[in-house]
């Protein structure tokens, strides 16, 4: 068996955090961070597995057996990581279960962007993990993690998409979106690890009536991909802002810790946590060093 090697893209989601999982139109950006999978032949019907992270250091390192991918044996003696392993393996052997009919794997990951960036360590991880097994790696997705899938749909996608859900089966789009004011636009890392599943159950444990607010996010969406001016679209980010402080019962990250900004932050993904969008005339990068935010990106940095 020659070696394989498969490389899925990062992902922000700017509009439709929360709502996307209602049926609501999602704006994403795929990132030009990503994770590549590198497969080679092993023995002893087991799976070597190294995962590196963007500094080439290491962060997971662990045998896993055919065995327990079959039966989907997980041990509370594993590591949470081994244990989250074990479950995408599983369920992508019950997608396609040729794939243990091998003696045996050495598996590497290999991140190109700091793990704890949430840009997408899992979702490039089963995306890849798909493509090696050709398997549905959206159903790969909603059988381990659950979640909206427009990760995924980011991972496989070159340009920017809009995503969404009809009858729980995605749909996403390429659309062109390369704003002329992008030079106005930067991504600030927070260092707020959130759980996606937490913030989901969380959501979901407010759900209102979300017609209204889904046409209301759908209709910002659409205009924000049509913006032709910085301000504009700094006004439709603000507005989404707005509506989905409401449904959430959370003020928004801009009231909480940004107040005396000179410019709009939009929450990026689970409200509070890896990455915010700052929309601003002037470079923010002094500004969110000051607060002791140092890692800045500006939108050609970040985004495919």
């Amino acid at each position: 068996m020659e070696t394989q090697t498969f490389y899925s893209n990062g992902k922000l989601l700017i509009t439709g955090e929360y709502v996307v999982l209602d049926g609501a139109k999602a704006l994403a950006l795929p990132t030009k961070f990503g994770q590549s999978l590198i497969v080679k032949q092993g023995t002893n019907n087991q799976i070597k597995w190294t995962s590196f992270d963007s500094d080439k250091s290491i962060w997971f390192e662990d045998l896993i057996l055919f065995e327990e991918v079959k039966t989907k044996i997980t041990n509370e003696n594993n590591s949470a990581v081994k244990n989250t392993l074990i479950e995408i393996l599983h369920q992508a052997f019950v997608q396609n279960p040729t794939f243990l009919e091998k003696e045996g794997y050495e598996i590497e990951t290999h991140l190109t962007f700091p793990r704890l960036w949430g840009l997408g360590t899992s979702s490039t991880l089963i995306n890849s993990i798909g493509d090696w097994l050709n398997i549905d790696a959206f159903e790969l997705l909603q059988e381990s993690f659950g979640g909206s899938g427009y990760d995924i749909a980011c991972a496989k996608s070159n340009s920017p998409i809009v995503y969404h859900l009809e009858n729980e089966k995605p749909h996403f789009k390429a659309i062109h979106f390369n704003p002329s004011f992008k030079e106005n636009i930067h991504f600030v890392y927070l260092n707020q690890k959130q759980s996606s599943k937490m913030a989901i159950a969380n959501y979901m444990s407010k759900h209102h009536h979300v017609n209204a607010v889904i046409s209301k996010i759908n209709t910002i969406t659409y205009d924000a991909i049509d913006c032709k001016e910085g301000k504009e679209f700094a006004k439709q980010m603000e507005k989404h802002e707005i509506i989905m402080s409401d449904v959430l019962e959370i003020e928004t990250i801009q009231e909480k810790i940004f107040p005396d900004f000179k410019g709009i932050i939009k929450s990026l993904g689970a409200w509070g946590g890896d990455f915010v969008m700052a929309i601003s005339k002037e470079n923010p990068t002094a500004y969110f060093k000051e607060k002791g935010y140092p890692v800045v990106l500006s939108y050609e940095e970040m985004i495919l």
